[in-house]
């Protein structure tokens, strides 16, 4: 994990470290709770396995955002904002798997207003399975006194 990532640590095809996790019926259902997504798919096993034909409970949605949010934010560091996320999901991820994301930096810029930006291409696996692949666009310092959070109004444009 970065303590503060820069701008100027950062180019263009540069891989970012892999983060590996043991999933568990207690990581989709806690995720689900979190979220508020009730729905018996995400915390019923027989639900999930005979009403809809799955192998088991699987995560959810905003659960598999909040990993991606992480992933990223454990790299750039406390100071690293959000500023975009789009991602596709291609494949369940169920208790039992080990999910790896991995990322690159597909390109670095600089907006009107003076924000560095990073565009990452991130995915999510399991074993040789692509679950999910996400785009992010992340504000990164440009330098130790740059701070992307104190950046309000017209001077934050995601």
């Amino acid at each position: 994990m970065a303590a503060n990532l820069t701008a100027g640590k950062v180019e263009a095809g540069q891989k970012l470290e892999p983060l590996a996790y043991d999933v568990t019926a207690t990581t989709v259902i806690l995720g689900a709770l979190a979220s508020r997504d009730w729905r018996p798919m995400h915390h019923d096993r027989d639900f999930a396995i005979n009403r809809n034909g799955v192998r088991d409970i699987f995560m959810n949605t905003p659960n598999l955002a909040a990993w991606f949010e992480r992933y990223v934010t454990d790299w750039t560091g406390p100071r690293g904002r959000l500023g975009r996320m789009k991602f596709r999901m291609k494949d369940s991820i169920f208790p039992g798997e080990q999910m790896v994301f991995n990322g690159t930096v597909e390109k670095l810029e600089k907006d009107d207003v003076g924000c560095t930006w990073a565009n990452l291409n991130v995915e999510v696996a399991v074993g040789d399975r692509l679950c999910t692949s996400c785009a992010v666009r992340v504000a990164l310092p440009a330098d130790e006194n740059d701070n992307p959070w104190e950046r309000k109004g017209d001077r934050w444009r995601p």
